[in-house]
């Protein structure tokens, strides 16, 4: 027997996301109403509010929205009512929402604090489950030239080569570098290992005339500069 689908259309007025967000404005939807005018159809006896809630229930540990950024598509293909295309379309949206705030601090970035460069990074990386390692380079100006990830790690640690590092940093004619990376725990005080790794990096930039302007250990949500905290 085939399934009945329930659309939002079917919901009566006063519970349609759409009119809801059209009449208040879309700051007046709850989450699952958000996630509900992604999904858009439900399943037999759920309506697509219903279906969303489940989404966010089932968020990977995270609470509420947060488990979009952690869960692949075959993960999201595991919640009932989640199939191959609602997948897809929910996995862009957490992707688009990672864009869209780096795209806000862009601007910010071009001042070169611990702060913009912070920012502009945090939403690719204060959700990973696993370390990873990236370099930012810069030119005489302090402009971007390229970034790349150096390395991922295990969930506590992270391999990282000097000798990756500045031959990188050469091949883009970089002037200043950045090093930049995440903590999974969420907490992004400095491990013993960070600042020695620091340390290292900032006396091999020296040597090749290369300067290590930061590293910057990005949380769920925050950040430590080892430049602000004195060990650059």
């Amino acid at each position: 027997m085939k399934e009945k689908y329930y659309t939002l259309k079917e919901l009566p007025l006063s519970e349609r996301p759409y009119e809801k967000c059209e009449k208040s404005g879309a700051a007046s939807l709850s989450d699952a109403e958000l996630l509900a005018v992604i999904i858009r159809s439900g399943i037999r006896n759920e309506r697509a509010v219903d279906v969303a809630a489940r989404v966010l229930r089932h968020s990977a540990g995270y609470p509420g929205l947060i488990g979009l950024n952690h869960m692949n598509l075959n993960e999201l293909k595991t919640i009932k009512g989640i199939g191959r295309v609602k997948a897809i379309q929910l996995s862009c949206i957490a992707e688009l929402t990672k864009r869209m705030s780096k795209a806000t601090n862009e601007g910010r970035l071009k001042m070169i604090t611990p702060e913009a460069v912070a920012h502009y990074y945090m939403q690719d990386m204060r959700h990973l489950s696993r370390e990873k390692v990236l370099l930012i380079m810069l030119d005489s100006k302090s402009k971007i030239l390229k970034d790349m990830t150096i390395s991922t790690g295990t969930v506590s640690s992270s391999l990282l080569s000097p000798r990756e590092i500045f031959l990188n940093a050469l091949k883009y004619e970089a002037v200043n570098i950045i090093l930049m990376h995440n903590h999974p725990s969420g907490d992004p005080s400095p491990s013993r290992e960070d600042i020695l790794t620091t340390k290292r990096m900032k006396e091999a930039g020296n040597l090749i005339g290369i300067k290590l302007m930061d590293h910057i250990i990005i949380g769920d949500n925050k950040y430590v500069s080892l430049s602000e905290q004195g060990y650059i």
